[in-house]
């Protein structure tokens, strides 16, 4: 018995049926494993967002209590100059009313002393006078006694005491420079801070995004008629939600927006998001920031793939021009490290090398008359747009899609991995949309710049007049492997405009055109 119960405890994880285990008589199945393991993921992966939304947010309330101790300072430190200017003022006042005050005091001093030291000339005078008159009563001759009273006579109605004003000129009244603050207390005791306008709203359903503009419509929470005007700020990111801290580009400022909405016109869509917040003002400060809202602004970018492009094509970024060195310049080296010399290109022949090598592991490198370019980004689902524009004097161009099993030697347009619009400008001007071989001659007059549409789900590539957005030809097909734009250039350039939502325009012509217009039976309903 005490047998069978070990060997039942050494045989506890032994294989039970066809890819079953059993451990501690419980039978596990391997799709039950990956069920939980794939659950797990998805806990991890859920986790992980928390995580790092939480830590944005930590981020935030660092930056904002960073920015609450910093403006605190600077609030007090305005405050402080505020003061001292109020203070100084008032010194100033001061200093001014005193001065006036010891003016006045100097002028009735004056006036006083001068009308003292006149009267004290005149008393002394008339006392003089009072003594002589009164000495004169004594005199016994008649004729003696006639001229003193005479010269009496005269001396008093010369005598200025008797012209002389008993009135004072000034009073000591000073009433009139005595102060009342009483008012300018009670204003002074009303001070307080500036009236701040509150934050407005952004209304992220009357938010419009389309065709390379984003509109932003706001509103206050309650009227203002003290608002001057508003604050907008907008950056891009690839991150939804809250904007971030760190990691993130600077906020760019549009100012004096009189109305509650604006629109941004003419954006590259380089990143799928992007931030908005706005801000009231009134004459004097402004007030808080909304709350941010992030709208999306997903759109196809781009650049040419210079790995794999022809060497006779001049590759950058953006745009790619003929450069009939490109080849022999390589050849040249080529030959010198055959030689055992340095394979290190002249500086003359910047356009092969400045050209970096083609990197492992890549498609091969176009050759031959195959003078074309892709695209780094695989078009896989959706739909999407770009612009390509060809110089004046461009000889021969094509643009449009292909597999990425575009073989090295091929020309777009004449395989069944590749559709395009071909220009050619030498010899005889033509203009025709091209794909596995077969050609069908356009009637329509090239434009400055194509627009280029592809609906991969849909099976769609359109071209159109870039400026007028007049369909040129579409083809109808069935996208079997994901697709790269694709160029072609010889003796000419071409530059592209990538980021780009897909037209208004656009959007509405396809909803009507069903491969109507401008599309060919021959061409048409070609699955890859």
């Amino acid at each position: 018995m005490d047998s069978q119960k070990c060997c039942s405890k050494e045989n506890e994880n032994i294989a039970v049926g066809k890819g079953c285990i059993l451990t501690s008589n419980i039978i596990i199945r391997p799709e039950s494993v990956n069920f939980q393991q794939e659950a797990l993921q998805r806990i991890i992966s859920t986790l992980a967002s928390k995580n790092d939304e939480i830590q944005n947010f930590i981020d935030t309330l660092n930056h904002t209590l960073k920015g609450v101790q910093e403006n605190s300072s600077n609030i007090l430190s305005e405050l402080d100059e505020e003061f001292d200017s109020l203070y100084s003022i008032l010194d100033e006042v001061k200093e001014s009313m005193i001065n006036s005050i010891k003016q006045e005091e100097t002028r009735k001093s004056q006036e006083l002393q001068s009308q003292i030291s006149q009267c004290n000339n005149a008393l002394e005078n008339s006392e003089e006078l009072l003594e002589f008159a009164t000495r004169s009563l004594d005199i016994k001759e008649p004729e003696e006694f006639s001229k003193a009273a005479r010269q009496i006579k005269d001396r008093v109605t010369m005598a200025s005491a008797f012209r002389l004003s008993l009135k004072p000129k000034v009073s000591d009244n000073m009433t009139h420079l005595m102060v009342d603050f009483s008012q300018e207390r009670q204003m002074l005791q009303t001070l307080k801070f500036l009236p701040v306008p509150k934050a407005p709203e952004i209304d992220p359903v009357e938010c419009l995004v389309a065709d390379n503009c984003v509109t932003v419509a706001w509103r206050m929470p309650e009227e203002d008629n003290k608002i001057d005007h508003f604050i907008l700020e907008y950056r891009k990111t690839n991150f939804d939600g809250l904007p971030r801290v760190k990691d993130e580009r600077c906020w760019e400022i549009i100012d004096n927006i009189k109305g509650t909405e604006y629109t941004l016109s003419g954006l590259k869509f380089d990143s799928k998001y992007m931030n908005f917040r706005v801000r009231a003002c009134n004459k004097a400060v402004a007030g808080e920031y909304s709350d941010p809202v992030t709208l999306e602004t997903k759109a196809l970018n781009f650049s040419l793939d210079n790995s794999s492009s022809h060497l006779n094509l001049k590759v950058e970024d953006t745009c790619v021009e003929w450069d009939p060195t490109g080849g022999k310049g390589q050849e040249k080296i080529k030959g010198k490290e055959n030689k055992g010399r340095s394979g290190t290109p002249s500086p003359k022949r910047t356009s092969v090398g400045s050209r970096p090598p083609a990197v492992r592991g890549s498609r091969d490198r176009f050759t031959g008359e195959s003078y074309t370019v892709l695209g780094d980004t695989a078009i896989e689902s959706g739909q999407h747009y770009w612009e390509v524009k060809a110089q004046k004097d461009c000889k021969s161009y094509s643009v449009g899609v292909a597999y990425k099993t575009l073989g090295k030697f091929d020309q777009l347009g004449k395989t069944n991995t590749s559709w395009c619009v071909h220009v050619n400008n030498w010899l005889q001007n033509t203009f025709a949309a091209k794909h596995n071989n077969k050609v069908k001659a356009l009637d329509v007059t090239v434009p400055e710049k194509i627009g280029v549409f592809c609906d991969f789900d849909g099976g769609q590539l359109s071209f159109y007049d870039a400026n007028s957005k007049q369909l040129l030809y579409s083809f109808k097909t069935k996208f079997t492997q994901p697709v790269l734009p694709g160029f072609m250039v010889w003796c000419g350039g071409l530059s592209l405009s990538t980021g780009m939502q897909v037209p208004s325009a656009v959007r509405t012509l396809q909803k009507s055109e069903n491969g109507m217009t401008g599309s060919a039976s021959s061409l048409n309903n070609v699955t890859q």
